[in-house]
């Protein structure tokens, strides 16, 4: 069966890429514009867009043939390497889209050192525990990584450009010409990241320490180090899939610090293209990201198979996911009684007075926040735009949590989906999704969540394969249990929890992507007091009223807080009879000790404790 699937597979996954490119390449008939208007613009804003002046350019660029044509043409000079010629500029497209590919992967390889630090830091206390051989205790809901996971990117970047890369001089801040140039950067975009991965991986770490197999390794006095070690890795068949999707994430999607730090990364020349609609360069930039997240993807996932060896083949491992002690309550309910003070405070206030003598106020107890550059109270502009943003973000996080569930378990159809998806950023999906809806309050919903599902759907499906490999499951399945029954009792249960919590660390993602494309001009409209759209206008002020920045920057933060810290208390109640919680027999992933095998007698009373376990 496996020899049909797998190429049915790669069709599958080539349909899609070739659909993505075509539907790219025809952007500029889709939008219903003339694309020799556009080159023109970009071209030479000065010149009269006369009908001979379009004629000559639609010439040039061979625009009378049809989009079909061009396609055709582009795709033909792809297997002789050659990419085309820019609209815009006329130079040969393949080195500027390598060359910017180069930037991005060099951008990428520091945040990812910046992320594993990061997530290191965020999951210490619970390694330093089950190292120990201490009980998990009473989780206290994880609001500093919640707050480095909420904050925005460009607001980072925007602040370490400022502050160490101007006033302080300590690291350069703009252009990219060596490796010192890619730390702030870095910073912005690896502090996140790691935050989200070290969440994740903390959710799995309890589980590998109460393995067997662990409790082995302590009883033999094996060093704390040394199983904590093998713990991590027990849990990275789970995490990968989601850690490939960040790589192609951070590729494409860093948009918004590229601008900030005028980096020449393939994020940032895509968006370009598309802008003006340079159609080769575009295309070229879009593929690039799709062979990207292609061998991103397969990578992952090939390590994630040889890390799980002949257990994951054999179906003999050991769930990852067991009760866990419930968290703090009094936290959530503390920072959610903040936000709602903040929210209603500022209703009453008046989000669109201008009172142009009152410019950029300072806090005051007339206007607790500060005013912006029209004189405008951000107190009143925060609290109107946390209706839009909170209502709008928690519907698309519920939308993206269904689709990613509903899919992920399907993995033959949605891995294709993931990757195709993953390699779209949240900018150039809403560019296209304005190309075919066209503008409006709507379209930044629809393009966020048009790839806000594939993380959950990846993370769906690493999950359930994990758990289809567990004893439990199998013996379960070998005394004649129907998919329906395996899929309720035993499947569900185990999965739905982690990826529930996983779609709540993303609540503040999912508003900070809103938020940056109100930043890039690509969503809320002025004069809506969308938070995203508050981050944009008062950008130009940091320097000067850094409250009209900040303002709207710790609400957002204060989100992500909320949002991890009730993560934590997130439960998928199964019936006992379901058997998902218990624990399941031994795992043979991995030995407690590398090159060491325990003894049968060890594996035999790990077993016979395991079997007397509640």
């Amino acid at each position: 069966m496996r020899r049909y699937l797998a190429p049915a597979a790669l069709l599958w996954r080539a349909a899609l890429a070739a659909s993505l490119v075509c539907g790219i390449g025809l952007l500029p008939w889709i939008t219903r514009t003339d694309p020799a208007l556009t080159v023109l613009k970009a071209r030479s804003a000065e010149r009269d867009p006369t009908p001979e002046v379009l004629a000559d350019i639609r010439a040039q660029l061979g625009l009378d043939a049809g989009p079909l044509p061009l396609l055709g043409r582009w795709i033909g000079g792809l297997a002789r390497g050659d990419a085309g010629r820019s609209w815009i500029s006329g130079g040969e497209v393949t080195p500027e889209v390598l060359q910017a590919l180069g930037t991005s992967l060099l951008l990428v390889t520091v945040t990812l050192l910046v992320a594993a630090v990061t997530a290191a830091l965020v999951c210490a206390r619970t390694l330093r525990r089950g190292a120990a051989r201490r009980p998990a205790g009473r989780r206290a809901g994880g609001s500093g990584p919640a707050v480095l996971a909420a904050l925005p990117e460009f607001l980072v970047a925007s602040v370490l450009a400022t502050v160490v890369g101007v006033q302080l001089g300590w690291l350069p801040a703009l252009g990219w010409y060596g490796p010192q140039w890619t730390v702030l950067p870095a910073l912005a975009l690896g502090l996140p990241t790691g935050a989200v991965l070290g969440r994740l991986l903390d959710d799995l770490l309890p589980g590998a320490f109460a393995e067997p197999w662990a409790l082995s390794a302590h009883a033999r006095g094996i060093p704390g180090r040394r199983v904590a070690r093998q713990a991590v890795r027990r849990c990275l068949p789970a995490l990968l899939p989601n850690a490939g999707l960040f790589v192609v994430g951070l590729t494409g999607g860093a948009v918004a610090v590229e601008q900030v730090f005028d980096i020449p990364g393939l994020g940032r020349t895509t968006l370009r293209a598309a802008l003006a609609q340079d159609l080769p360069v575009l295309q070229a930039g879009a593929l690039a990201l799709l062979l990207l997240a292609a061998g991103t993807t397969a990578l992952s996932r090939l390590t994630a198979r040889l890390l799980g060896g002949p257990a994951l083949r054999d179906g003999a491992l050991h769930t990852l996911h067991r009760p866990r002690p419930p968290a703090h309550r009094a936290l959530p309910l503390g920072l959610g009684a903040v936000l709602a003070a903040v929210v209603l405070l500022g209703l009453p206030r008046d989000p669109l007075a201008v009172d142009t003598g009152d410019r950029l106020h300072a806090p005051s107890l007339a206007h607790p926040f500060g005013t912006d550059a029209l004189g405008r109270d951000m107190l009143a502009r925060v609290g109107h735009g946390a209706l839009d943003t909170l209502l709008l973000a928690g519907a698309i996080t519920a939308a993206t949590l269904l689709i990613g569930v509903l899919l992920g378990l399907v993995p033959l159809l949605s891995g294709a989906l993931v990757d195709t998806v993953n390699a779209v950023p949240a900018v150039l999906a809403a560019l296209l999704v304005t190309a075919v809806a066209g503008s409006g309050a709507v379209t930044p919903a629809l393009a966020v969540t048009a790839v806000a599902w594939a993380p959950l759907a990846a993370h769906t499906s690493a999950l359930l394969l994990q758990e289809r490999a567990t004893l439990h499951v199998t013996a379960t399945r070998a005394l004649g249990a129907s998919r329906a029954h395996l899929l309720r009792r035993h499947l569900l249960p185990p999965v739905l929890t982690p990826v529930a919590r996983h779609a709540l660390l993303r609540l503040s993602s999912v508003a900070l992507a809103l938020a940056s494309l109100g930043f890039l001009g690509l969503g809320a409209q002025p004069p809506s007091p969308e938070w995203g759209r508050l981050l944009a206008e008062n950008q130009p002020y940091a320097e000067r009223a850094s409250w009209a920045v900040l303002a709207p920057a710790a609400v957002l933060a204060l989100l992500g807080a909320l949002a991890v810290s009730a993560a934590g208390g997130v439960r998928w109640r199964a019936r006992r009879q379901g058997g998902s919680a218990s624990p399941g027999p031994t795992s043979s992933l991995p030995p407690p000790v590398p090159h060491e095998r325990p003894s049968p007698a060890d594996e035999f009373a790990g077993q016979e404790g395991q079997v007397k376990s509640p």
